[in-house]
């Protein structure tokens, strides 16, 4: 039997916030911080009939919120959680010094980006981590980042591109029989727009590799192994829309909110779930694509 609409809810996803601290002029804020979501990351939840929502930070320096609210209650009404891309991580959030002061990234949006991961999955509720997120993943778990790939690994290609940004694109080759190859059984890698210059080096705790540069062997996703789902992905799925000659961006949206709507059913009998209403399922959507090109043969799956 169909259910109700009324009866029913869409899932509810959090996008943790990016934070503007040099507002530039024009926008009129002057001497204030902007906390900032980017519209296509919004699109890329909302076209498959999930809600998204921000989730602002609470200023350090703003204790009469944080007397009110905790990062729990936040928790409390989502289904899951999409950590956007932005600043660098900061060196100091795995045990490091910047080597570079151009690389001290944003420890304030990191504590703030950690708690919330970290509730998330305290609630077994499903995150995923898009480019910077993808890091941040890792550094939850103990592991480490490449603070500058360039300086780094001194083989790697281009990762970022400053004239190019988002038009930058190069394939990412799966780990065989990873989760995330299950998602495109036709495919042995993808064309992807990534755009970083920092990556993952040591693999935090329970994190595993799922995707690789094909050119260079750097970390292009990553999984938790853990009791829940965390998944990230360096480059940006949200900006494949409408790009036909990139990987379909679909795969992996739905399995987060698949996932999330599971974990959701799975709370409704909790006397403590703040919402009886069972979670409608997300929407497939029909895309008109390519195949995907199979691994050349001489190809390596190594990572660097």
């Amino acid at each position: 039997m169909t259910q109700n609409p009324s009866q029913t809810r869409p899932l509810r996803i959090g996008i943790s916030a990016r934070l503007l601290y040099q507002v530039p002029s024009e926008l009129g804020f002057r001497n204030k911080t902007l906390q900032y979501l980017e519209q296509s990351l919004a699109h890329w939840i909302m076209e498959h009939g999930a809600i998204a929502f921000m989730v602002p930070a609470v200023a350090e320096d703003s204790r009469r919120a944080a007397r009110h609210l905790s990062v729990f209650d936040y928790v409390n009404e989502l289904d899951g959680l999409v950590l956007q891309g932005g600043a660098d991580v900061s060196p100091q959030s795995y045990g490091q010094e910047p080597i570079d002061p151009r690389w001290a990234g944003d420890p304030v949006r990191d504590r703030y980006e950690l708690a919330l991961l970290r509730a998330f999955i305290q609630q077994r509720k499903p995150v995923i981590g898009v480019c910077r997120g993808c890091q941040l993943l890792n550094v939850a778990f103990g592991g480490t980042l490449y603070q500058d790939v360039m300086t780094q690994v001194p083989a790697a290609h281009a990762h970022v591109d400053a004239d190019l940004y988002d038009q930058l694109e190069h394939d990412v080759s799966f780990v065989a029989n990873s989760q995330l190859a299950s998602l495109y059984p036709k495919a042995t890698r993808l064309r992807v727009t990534s755009i970083h210059h920092q990556a993952v080096a040591k693999l935090g705790k329970q994190i595993e590799v799922e995707a690789v540069s094909s050119v260079d062997g750097v970390v292009e996703a990553i999984r938790w192994t853990g009791e829940g789902y965390a998944r990230g992905v360096q480059w940006h799925p949200e900006f494949h829309r409408e790009r036909h000659a990139l990987a379909d961006s679909s795969p992996i949206i739905l399995d987060f909110l698949n996932e999330a709507r599971a974990a959701a059913l799975a709370r409704l009998p909790d006397p403590d779930c703040p919402d009886r209403r069972p979670p409608r399922a997300p929407l497939a959507l029909a895309v008109d694509r390519p195949e995907p090109r199979p691994e050349p043969a001489a190809a390596s799956n190594a990572v660097s």
